[in-house]
């Protein structure tokens, strides 16, 4: 491990991940991954324009539950990419006869990202979890457990803190509370590894956890600019157990 990552580890008894941004896209904000595949759908939009689609898409599903229990991965990516068309349909920015095909292709464009990054991420789950107890604490839509066993990384938790069970979402440090809790360790104990500073970085330090942040391609640069003191930049989850 590098320097900084080591002193990190000094200490430490238990790793909360986050999911979602962290462990299956590399630090990057899923509205890049989906940007990214709509550019290679040609998908021809205005950032500006996909981006009023991806908030509207996201406030639907938090009105309505379109994503249940079952729902694997890719479920839930084809409701997402139709919802976001739709929406640019209805706002006379693309043609409504082409929402489902196009839908179906940014879908599995989006998964197989998602299916790359985590592979990539195994061996570090697997790594890690030979030492410490991992527990994930995530904002997602109350299937985050068919997603885990879907990808094959549901083994590596001890537990799971989804915050559409829970009643509780970042960045409300009590969401992070409650995974430190399902550690049965002191929050000094405790290392949370995410990709936000705003929703996971600031919180879980708040609380006195120890965090280290995957840089990425944000969705607000503003707010995800600068980690705090003491909080270690990786690149990539593999530098948690480079030599």
């Amino acid at each position: 491990m590098n320097s900084q990552i080591n002193d990190i580890f000094t200490g430490i008894k238990g790793v909360i991940f986050d999911y979602g941004g962290t462990i299956d896209s590399a630090g990057d904000h899923w509205s890049e991954v989906i940007w990214n595949a709509w550019q290679k759908a040609d998908i021809a939009v205005s950032k500006g324009e996909f981006r009023e689609a991806y908030v509207f898409a996201e406030r639907e599903l938090a009105r309505v539950r379109h994503i249940l229990p079952q729902h694997t991965f890719a479920d839930m990516l084809l409701i997402k990419m139709r919802l976001e068309l739709q929406w640019l349909s209805e706002h006379g920015l693309f043609p409504p006869a082409l929402v489902e095909e196009k839908a179906k292709e940014t879908a599995d464009l989006c998964y197989k990202a998602a299916e790359a990054h985590v592979k990539e991420a195994v061996p570090v789950l697997n790594a890690l979890a030979e030492k410490f107890p991992l527990v994930l604490v995530s904002n997602f839509y109350g299937n985050i457990e068919s997603v885990l066993k879907d990808f094959g990384i549901y083994r590596f938790f001890k537990k799971i803190i989804e915050s559409a069970v829970v009643g509780v979402r970042k960045p409300d440090p009590e969401i992070f509370r409650l995974g430190v809790k399902a550690l049965g360790k002191d929050p000094k104990e405790v290392l949370v590894v995410g990709d936000s500073i705003k929703k996971d970085i600031l919180p879980a330090t708040s609380i006195g956890c120890h965090a280290v942040w995957i840089k990425g391609l944000p969705w607000d640069p503003a707010e995800e600019s600068t980690p705090p003191a003491g909080v270690a930049t990786i690149g990539s989850l593999s530098e948690l157990i480079s030599k």
